[in-house]
Parts: C-alpha cells; sequence; structure tokens
C-alpha cells in the first residue's frame, strides 16, 4: 500500500464548550475520544507507537483555579460492561437526570437539570468510558478483546489516567478515584497500579457500592458466606415493602447482621447436625428476617440466593423486586418462576439515563459521534478474570499494598440498605479483613443510604451523598 493510500492515523476528537454554574463559577467541559498508544518492538528495535484504542472522556475543568492545590476527580463506573453515564449525570456531574423515584417515576422523554451538588464545586472531574462502553473503542485493525479482562481494562484506564494528567499538567494536583459497583473493583487495582507503574499517588479513593472480593457474593455449592452477607439487605428490602409491620429499619437491620454474623453461619455450618429443634428455629429466623414463609426457607434448606429472593418476597402480590434497588418493584410474565425475567430496578433507570446522555453530549456539549453510545453493554463479554485462575477475585489486597505505600491514602465507602447487587454487610466483611495497621484503617469511613446501588436515585440520598463526598474531598485537600 502506497503512503497516499494508508488510512490516516486516528487522532484526539475533542471539543470544549463553556458553561456556569448555578453558584456563579465559570468551567469549562472537555468531551471526546482521546488515542491511546503503545511502544511497538521488532526484534528489540523500537518502531514507533501504534494506536491501540480510542476512549471516550468528558471533563469538566474550573476556570481560573490553581492546579498545583486545585483537586480532579476521575470517575467511572463499572459492569463490567458498564459507560460512566450513572455517575455522571446521577450525582457528580454538573448535570443531573430528573426521573423520579421508586413508585413515582417520571414518563418519558425525562429530564435535565442543573446539579446545585455537583463535586466541581470541590475538585475538577474527568469520567472515563472503558474500551467498548460509551463511544469508547479499539483503534481500527485492532481486537476489543484485550481490554475485556481485568488486567487489560485496569492498565488501559490507567493509561488514560496518566495521559489526560500529563497533558494537562495536573502531576501536582491532588488527585482521587470514584468508581462504582465493578469500578469498585477498578479503583482498588487503580490505586495500586497507578503508584507502582507511574509513581502516581493518590489522596483518596471514593468507592459507591463496593465489591473487592467476589466470594461474598457468589451463591456456590459449598460457600455459605454469601447467604449470611445477603441477610441483612433481605431484611431491609422486606422492611421497605411492609413485611416488619411497624419496626424501625434500624431494629431489623441491627436484628439481620446479628443472626448473621453468629447464628446464621453456624447453622448453615452444621448442615445435617442440627437438631431437629435448631432447624426449626433457624427456619423461623430466617422466615421472620427476610419476609419470606417458613415453607420456602425449609425446602431452599435455608440458604436464599438472591435472585430467588427478588423473585419470590412478594410472590403473594405477583410483583417482583429490584436487584439494584430493592425498593423498585415490577410485574413478570411468569408469576410461578423461579428467577425473574428483568430487573425492574434497571429498567426504571435505563431509558432517564440514555436519553439524557445522548441529548447532553450532542445538543450541550456540541459532540457529535454516530456510533451508538453504549450505556450498559455485553459485548465485553465473556470478561476475563485470568489473574485469578483457581481462585475468586478479590482486590482487597491491592488497595491495602496502596494505602501501606501511601499511608496518607483514605478511602470512602458508600453502601446502599437496599442494594442486592453489592450488598452493604459484604462490604464491611471485607473491609474488616483488610491486611491493614490499626492506624491506616483508621483512613476508612463508611456511609449508609436508604436507597440501593445507585443511591442518588433517591433524592433524600442524593443529597447526602453529595455533600459526603464533597467533605471527603475538603478533607483530604485540607
Amino acid at each position: 500500500m502506497s503512503e497516499e493510500s494508508k488510512p490516516a492515523a486516528p487522532a484526539d476528537n475533542l471539543v470544549t464548550s463553556s458553561h456556569t454554574l448555578p453558584s456563579g463559577e465559570a468551567y469549562t467541559a472537555t468531551t471526546g475520544t482521546m488515542v491511546l498508544r503503545e511502544e511497538v518492538f521488532t526484534d528489540g528495535t523500537f518502531e514507533g507507537l501504534r494506536p491501540k484504542a480510542e476512549m471516550f472522556v468528558t471533563a469538566y475543568t474550573l476556570d481560573g483555579a490553581d492546579p498545583l492545590t486545585r483537586p480532579v476527580t476521575f470517575a467511572f463506573n463499572g459492569g463490567p460492561g458498564s459507560s460512566s453515564v450513572w455517575l455522571h449525570l446521577g450525582v457528580l456531574g454538573p448535570r443531573r437526570v430528573v426521573m423520579g423515584d421508586a413508585g413515582a417515576l417520571l414518563p418519558p422523554p425525562y429530564g435535565l437539570a442543573d446539579n446545585e451538588e455537583t463535586l466541581l464545586k470541590e475538585s475538577d472531574l474527568v469520567f472515563i468510558d472503558p474500551v467498548s462502553t460509551g463511544f469508547s473503542r479499539a483503534a481500527e485493525g485492532e481486537k476489543p478483546e484485550p481490554y475485556h479482562g481485568f488486567k487489560g481494562d485496569l492498565e488501559s484506564v490507567g493509561e488514560l489516567i496518566r495521559l489526560w494528567t500529563t497533558r494537562n499538567g495536573r502531576w501536582m494536583s491532588p488527585k482521587f478515584l470514584a468508581g462504582e459497583s465493578y469500578g469498585t473493583v477498578r479503583a482498588a487495582g487503580l490505586a495500586e497500579h497507578l503508584q507502582s507503574r507511574y509513581g502516581m499517588y493518590l489522596n483518596g479513593v471514593m468507592l459507591i457500592s463496593s465489591v473487592l472480593d467476589y466470594i461474598t457474593g457468589e451463591f456456590n455449592e459449598g460457600n455459605d458466606l454469601a447467604y449470611a452477607l445477603y441477610l441483612p439487605t433481605y431484611a431491609a428490602i422486606a422492611h421497605y415493602h411492609g413485611l416488619h409491620g411497624d419496626r424501625s429499619l434500624e431494629d431489623v437491620l441491627r436484628e439481620a447482621e446479628e443472626y448473621a454474623a453468629k447464628d446464621y453461619m453456624w447453622a448453615l455450618g452444621r448442615g445435617n447436625r442440627l437438631t431437629p429443634e435448631e432447624r426449626t428455629a433457624a427456619v423461623a429466623k430466617v422466615a421472620s428476617l427476610t419476609g419470606l414463609s417458613e415453607d420456602y426457607v425449609d425446602r431452599v434448606n435455608l440458604r436464599i440466593e438472591h435472585i430467588r429472593f427478588f423473585t419470590e418476597v412478594l410472590r403473594p402480590r405477583r410483583q417482583v423486586v429490584g436487584r439494584l434497588d430493592g425498593r423498585f418493584i415490577g410485574w413478570d410474565p411468569d408469576a410461578g418462576r423461579e428467577h425473574f425475567a428483568a430487573d425492574p430496578s434497571m429498567n426504571a433507570i435505563t431509558g432517564p439515563y440514555g436519553a439524557a446522555l445522548n441529548h447532553y453530549l450532542r445538543s450541550e456539549l456540541g459532540y457529535a459521534n454516530d456510533l451508538p453510545y453504549e450505556i450498559l453493554t455485553s459485548r465485553v463479554r465473556p470478561w476475563s478474570y485470568k489473574e485469578f485462575e483457581n481462585a475468586h477475585v478479590a482486590v482487597v489486597d491491592r488497595l491495602a499494598t496502596a494505602m501501606r505505600t501511601n499511608p496518607h491514602l483514605r478511602v470512602h465507602v458508600a453502601c446502599g440498605y437496599y442494594d442486592g447487587a453489592t450488598p452493604y454487610f459484604a462490604a464491611e466483611h471485607s473491609f474488616a479483613r483488610l491486611p491493614v495497621p490499626a492506624e491506616l484503617a483508621r483512613n476508612i469511613e463508611f456511609a449508609y443510604y436508604e436507597a440501593g446501588h445507585m443511591m442518588y436515585v433517591h433524592e433524600p440520598s442524593r443529597l447526602r451523598q453529595s455533600a459526603d463526598l464533597a467533605a471527603f474531598v475538603r478533607a483530604q485537600n485540607g
């Protein structure tokens, strides 16, 4: 192929626009794709840089701020396969989705409003879409599969962070990560990767709906831990739907946590060594906490798998509850099935966020792209965890390494009581086993909300979470 006929190498495709916060501060939005390149060697000879991926980012920087003192937060969601739309338009960014809430959802086409509580008041923001999500894609002629796994994802997002930091002169800025769901796996891994690979030390990590150890949520034969760690979430959801009478949520959770941590694990471990009286008592206790019938709890041998719970708990009403947020209810086409056909909480948020993001990027930020914006895609599957072969996926050790290496690193953990995807009691379990000394364990703070996985869908929780995250950034920057 002649030089003239070769396709042009991909280049960054970024657009900028100027805006003003309701409080009067001016800021610049920069959105589009940045090209990642890799060094190419043949027989030990350097042959230049080859484009490998084009990653989509949306960055917000406060005009006139001192880059030496102004924090910057890199944010992403999870999936794997999720774009950053949820954190972007749900809680952190300067604009937010208006969609209503459980039991009071607004009709399409939904809306956008100024986010008067945006974290941009405290920190510049960079939202990152991993390869194959949003508008991010592998470069022309390259395969996306290398990015569809723990290591490739970590390295590409880490390279994007390094590249943005370098080009924008922000190496001396206080730096934070904010990840949600699988994004907490990514954030914990990045905290260690950025410092060991690039010497980039962070001030703080915000883990929203955290899961650092997959064994806490794997309902596999022989792993009773997940059944116990989910029990308080089941109790919270049952309470929300009126199955605990006039008891307070606090009282129900206290009982569920105490039973899950002690007697429930003992009963599950005893198996068929339980006496008839002990088994009857355990069945009754689990049923009373979860709102399920004693007959059902007995038939499943005291072990309540989570999708089965969401399908079963409101079966007498012919309704199912949400996995991401147990406050949401829906109807299944078959009221007798074992597993619901769809998550009603996922159904509730996909439309509003999808419409808002596609309108916002084009109409307000001026970015044009004919590709579909992949809100949440299955194209990244199968996701590779080959680094954890013959072991369950866990990044607790990586976060602990980052904290021991950088004793100034602080961690904020946000949990929703009605989150059936990443239960709060499982997060507590993982952090209780974080291998750091007591003085570093004091660098970890927890925040709890009467909401689900995307706790900011619940307006009172959104307001309080916004204040909590702002206070976290301010404290580390002080």
